[in-house]
């Protein structure tokens, strides 16, 4: 089943799928392309097009499974196989040692898959070992429309076959609305049993604005419990009309996070054209969308104002203009690739490959890019330190689970 990159890189992509020189050229950055908002100013060095660093690691890719349905999201469980979702509703796990992937598993609710809708992140449970609990996110439909939901369920396998038990719905990202984008999502366990939950602001512009609105889920970080329950000490837990669950705000489409080192929360959300972002959220900030960002309209305008500060909002750690695309991100601790220890890991939906953000402190020192012929939709790092990536094809089609290895 397992392929090199050299067979690789003549039979799924068009081109090959490895790092660049051993040593990049000084004062060189990763994106080249033009900015879609030439005339925006990042606020201070290195927020956007920082240098390449210094030492490059040559990677060589290993297929691990093909012809998977459209993936949404892996994660590894305790015994290497991975746990996987499918947009259009179905969930897996896919064996390391032929790359097979099982019937798909029993129990999993109805999802809304048009558009960018589907069944989205998953997660084990801090205790999955003795619980085997699972949460998961998905396109819920509703009366009236649909909405990012989380559940949780038991993982049980009998006789060589899955399924959830114990199907409980937790929280509802509210209101409802009938629309098919920016639903989020992803999932992330804190280091106290804490759950955030990522969501989007539902693209349009009726209802990008709930992103500023604290009565509104649309464009927030969420922090629950593994019950689906505010904490206490959540930020606007005793704001009258404020939902207690909410985290941060100010956000656009979050489909990318993770902790760091130190159990911190980072996301990297979609901007406009232009204007990705990488942000640590913090309790109770606002970070800005849609009254201020980087990058401008699809339609070439300016969004709102068309500023890229404001009083009483965060800027960005850092910002992408052309966009990468994010989808899925890790923290890099493991030693197999010791040129990333400490990087984060971002799948690249439009700039087909992994971007690797060296970092100094919270800020970033270095961008770097592994260049890939196919769309990043996840990011996990296994036991040995090894990156898997999923990759997806635009519009659906096959999914491919790849392993990348220092050569």
């Amino acid at each position: 089943m397992r392929m090199t990159s050299t067979l690789l890189a003549g039979t799924l992509f068009a081109a090959a799928m490895f790092a660049g020189p051993a040593f990049a050229q000084a004062g060189k950055t990763a994106e080249t392309k033009e900015a879609n908002a030439p005339d925006q100013k990042p606020a201070f060095e290195n927020q956007t097009r920082a240098s390449l660093p210094d030492a490059v690691p040559e990677i060589s890719v290993d297929v691990v499974a093909k012809g998977l349905p459209h993936l949404w999201a892996m994660e590894f469980l305790p015994d290497g196989r991975m746990l996987v979702t499918a947009k259009a509703g179905t969930m897996h796990v896919v064996f390391q040692d032929d790359g097979q992937a099982s019937p798909p598993i029993e129990g999993v609710p109805e999802v809304m898959s048009n558009g960018q809708g589907g069944l989205l992140d998953v997660a084990l449970a801090p205790d999955f070992e003795r619980s085997n609990r699972i949460y998961f996110s998905f396109s819920e439909p509703r009366d009236g429309g649909n909405g990012t939901s989380v559940a949780s369920a038991k993982l049980i396998e009998q006789d060589g076959t899955f399924l959830l038990q114990e199907v409980k719905v937790i929280f509802r990202q509210m209101p409802t609305y009938d629309g098919d984008k920016h639903f989020g999502s992803r999932l992330v366990f804190g280091p106290k049993g804490e759950l955030y939950v990522t969501v989007g602001e539902r693209s349009d512009p009726e209802t990008r604005v709930g992103a500023q609105d604290l009565a509104s889920g649309f464009g927030k970080v969420f922090r629950i419990d593994a019950e689906g329950k505010a904490f206490a000490d959540n930020p606007f837990s005793k704001t009258e009309g404020a939902q207690p669950e909410i985290w941060s705000f100010g956000h656009r489409n979050l489909q990318a996070a993770t902790l760091d080192d130190q159990g911190r929360l980072w996301t990297v959300e979609h901007g406009p054209k232009g204007g990705d972002e990488l942000n640590r959220p913090e309790a109770g900030k606002n970070y800005g969308w849609p009254k201020v960002t980087y990058g401008i309209d699809y339609s070439g305008a300016p969004i709102g104002e068309g500023i890229t500060a404001l009083e009483g909002t965060e800027q960005p750690v850092y910002y992408w203009d052309p966009v990468i695309g994010p989808s899925g991100m890790a923290y890099y601790t493991g030693d197999a690739i010791p040129e990333w220890k400490g990087a984060f890991l971002i799948g690249g939906l439009v700039s087909k490959g992994l971007v690797v953000l060296h970092m100094e402190g919270d800020k970033v020192a270095h961008e770097e890019r592994v260049p890939f012929d196919a769309r990043i939709r996840d990011v996990k790092v296994a036991p040995d330190g090894s990156v898997f990536v999923v990759t997806e094809a635009r519009g659906g089609g096959e999914s491919t689970i790849l392993r990348l290895v220092k050569s």
